[in-house]
């Protein structure tokens, strides 16, 4: 409905509140219990990893998961039970045929048409309430029993806003039918119905929201967990690029250095050569600027500079002794040729040997460890392997950082890096850190 504006142009006029509400009331009910009415979902076996069915012998437990589906079957069969009983002395095969497999056929369809088995439900009650044999109305016994069985399955396998339609429908059926039960002076039973299909509901949509609220703290555990992961790396990349500043502000300084005190090194040098080295001490103390101002972006507020200087392979039997007095037994193999390499590569090494040797203290308390470091040709080999957990002492869970870090560092100098369990239920941390020779660095 629209009207004209003041500046003859037309604006759509907004419906009341009371309209919206009663259209998004019938836009629910339409998808709820209308759309895909005769869509063919079969109900699935249940899993077989829940608390109860562990319980079970392995026998039954193979067939566990068909349970619910022979709960739903049984009911139907019982239904022909109750049919029989109450309807075959009085109405005959026909009477029992009419009470019994309509009602068992509504509620077998609810293993595979769920809201399809809805509306027959509510047919076939209709129609028992017109040729019932007397035993209740508007609902015989069979056809109670079968509603309520319909109602409860289907609830379970739709939503709890579902639920609340079918009882609303549910009680809107009996009213109707008890009306024309009064004019006849029949008494209808349309209160237990909707007594006992109040109760189911009301069940049912607990199990429902508990099961959406699961759900709900499980997605946001995963986000937490991601986001977790993720301040994980960013706090061992910061740690690394505190602990590489001073490496990478040593040669700057030792650039600086060289080239303030080159000139004077040369008799006479010509002034093009003077020109360069003070170009080269300027961009080398630039450099040393700007690597300050980035240290004091990843720096944290209660981040103390480390006085000593960064360790390096030279230190690692003081780092193993500290190991072993804190009660794991290490032994260390050195292969190759030992020599120097960048200070870089010596600080990643260190700290690599010095987490995995922290992880065995702490996962493996009591165990023995081996550190084996191979220095070849093409760079650096690491190795660390420790036994299984010895003794009464309980492993320690620890905060997970320890393989995010060795592997950033690995990452960072372009290595390889391997971890996993042992044969012997032990735990290998192998490492290759590739070292370009002086020839190659000189030649570059």
């Amino acid at each position: 409905m629209t009207d004209m504006a003041a500046g003859g142009t037309r604006t759509q006029q907004t419906p009341p509140p009371e309209l919206r509400v009663v259209r998004d009331v019938l836009g629910n009910l339409r998808r709820e219990m209308f759309t895909n009415t005769f869509a063919y979902r079969p109900l699935s076996p249940r899993s077989k990893s829940g608390p109860l069915t562990q319980l079970l012998p392995e026998r039954l437990r193979r067939y566990s998961a068909w349970a619910p589906h022979a709960a739903v079957l049984g009911t139907a069969l019982f239904i022909l039970w109750l049919a029989f009983v109450f309807g075959s002395y009085t109405m005959g095969p026909v009477g029992w045929a009419l009470t019994g497999l309509l009602p068992a056929a509504a509620v077998a369809t609810t293993l595979i048409r769920p809201l399809a088995a809805w509306w027959l439900s509510v047919l076939v009650s209709m129609v028992l309430a017109v040729f019932g044999n007397g035993w209740g109305w508007p609902w015989t016994p069979s056809s109670f029993l079968a509603h309520l069985t319909v109602m409860t399955v289907v609830a379970l396998r739709t939503t709890h806003r579902a639920a609340g339609w079918m009882w609303l429908m549910t009680m809107g059926l009996g009213a109707g039918l008890s009306y024309v039960s009064n004019v006849y002076g029949t008494v209808g039973n349309t209160g237990e119905m909707t007594l006992a299909s109040g109760i189911a509901m009301l069940v049912v949509s607990v199990v429902h929201i508990r099961r959406e609220a699961e759900q709900e703290v499980t997605a946001q555990q995963e986000v937490t967990a991601v986001e977790r992961d993720k301040r994980t790396l960013l706090e061992e990349r910061t740690t690394i690029a505190r602990e590489l500043h001073d490496v990478v502000a040593h040669h700057m300084s030792v650039v600086a250095i060289q080239a303030e005190a080159a000139p004077y090194r040369v008799q006479n040098p010509p002034p093009e050569l003077e020109q360069a080295f003070a170009t080269i001490r300027e961009n080398a103390v630039a450099a040393l600027t700007e690597l300050r101002r980035v240290l004091g972006v990843v720096r944290s507020a209660d981040y103390e500079a480390p006085e000593a200087p960064q360790p390096t392979l030279a230190v690692l039997d003081t780092l193993l002794d500290n190991v072993r007095d804190a009660g794991l037994t290490v032994e260390k193999t050195v292969t190759g040729a030992v020599r120097d390499l960048p200070q870089g590569v010596e600080l990643s090494a260190y700290r690599i040997v010095q987490e995995a040797l922290s992880n065995a203290l702490r996962h493996a308390p009591g165990a023995s460890a081996s550190v084996e470091i191979s220095y070849v040709l093409g760079g650096l080999g690491l190795r660390i392997v420790n036994g299984p957990a010895t003794g009464d002492v309980r492993p320690s869970p620890g905060a997970g950082h320890g393989l995010t870090g060795m592997q950033e560092r690995v990452a960072m100098l372009e290595g390889e890096m391997t971890a996993g369990s042992t044969a012997e239920g032990g735990y290998e941390v192998a490492v290759f850190i590739p070292v370009r020779q002086r020839a190659d660095e000189d030649g570059a």
